[in-house]
């Protein structure tokens, strides 16, 4: 009975420990990048910024920290939420052409199904999802296939940005991925 306390106490201990006080950071920072690239800047310098943004995305970023991470601690084939802690979020302020494949605006959640030589890229209706621990297939906007890139050097935090052209750019450890958006005028 004694031993059955203990064990109880030290679990309860534990997981006490496992939430985060308010002033510790978290090992993967939450951050966020627009398109355009320079939207930010642009609003807060000048006035020639558009009104809005074509999209952002908000995504935490995990660290490599010494692991090899595609093929181990990210699996291929299976379901990956680009980042960590929660999903990552895709906000579309106008409609776009992504990889070919219209979407109209709206927020959605990002996955991929990573594999060495390409991602299964998906934009899903989801939203508010921890992880991908409830993920419906049925409520996929789309899917595309990209082709994996290697960097030139290995990246430390994973990294999520668009470009000037307006193509998100996936990068982490070694891989880099590309995908193209194309906005609407409005």
């Amino acid at each position: 009975m004694r031993f059955a306390i203990i064990v109880l106490l030290c679990l309860l201990h534990m997981a006490g420990k496992a939430q985060l006080t308010p002033t510790e950071p978290d090992t993967s920072p939450m951050d966020m990048c627009y398109s355009p690239y320079s939207y930010p800047i642009l609003k807060f310098q000048t006035r020639t910024a558009p009104a809005i943004p074509n999209a952002r995305i908000i995504y935490s970023r995990p660290q490599c920290r010494g692991r090899q991470i595609f093929g181990d601690q990210v699996k291929y084939n299976e379901l990956w939420r680009l980042g960590a802690n929660e999903s990552t979020e895709l906000e579309l302020f106008k409609a776009a052409t992504i990889g070919g494949k219209k979407a109209p605006k709206g927020r959605y959640s990002l996955f991929c199904i990573p594999q060495a030589e390409s991602w299964t890229i998906i934009i899903s209706k989801d939203l508010y999802s921890w992880g991908a621990f409830n993920y419906k297939p049925l409520n996929d906007l789309l899917r595309l296939q990209v082709p994996v890139q290697k960097n030139d050097a290995p990246i430390e935090y994973f990294t999520m940005y668009f470009d000037n052209n307006n193509s998100l750019i996936i990068m982490w450890e070694n891989a880099k991925v590309q995908i193209p958006f194309v906005f609407a005028l409005k």
